[in-house]
């Protein structure tokens, strides 16, 4: 039987620089309600700040829960506009 080393635990800071900032997410285009938009942009926003603030007090299950809403807010924001698939047609 092969023994491994237990993994160190330590706090990670989030260094991804490849998703873009909420506020990009914010451009108009046709089709979309910008109230809406801004409307989950706002709360991902004030997720984030909270997410951020309970992984530096070392409460992980909330930060996580609250990372995960913050996932939905902007999945929803991004959501609103036309749908890329609805638009191209299968081949026949």
């Amino acid at each position: 039987m092969t023994m491994t080393k237990p993994l160190a635990v330590t706090p990670m800071r989030s260094t991804r620089t490849d998703r873009p900032p909420l506020q990009a997410l914010s451009a108009p285009s046709r089709g979309i309600d910008p109230v809406a938009r801004e409307t989950f942009l706002s709360r991902a926003s004030e997720l984030d700040r909270q997410a951020r603030a309970a992984a530096e007090r070392g409460e992980f299950e909330a930060s996580a829960r609250l990372i995960l809403e913050l996932l939905d807010c902007e999945r929803r924001a991004g959501s609103l506009g036309p749908q890329v698939l609805q638009v191209i047609k299968p081949r026949q």
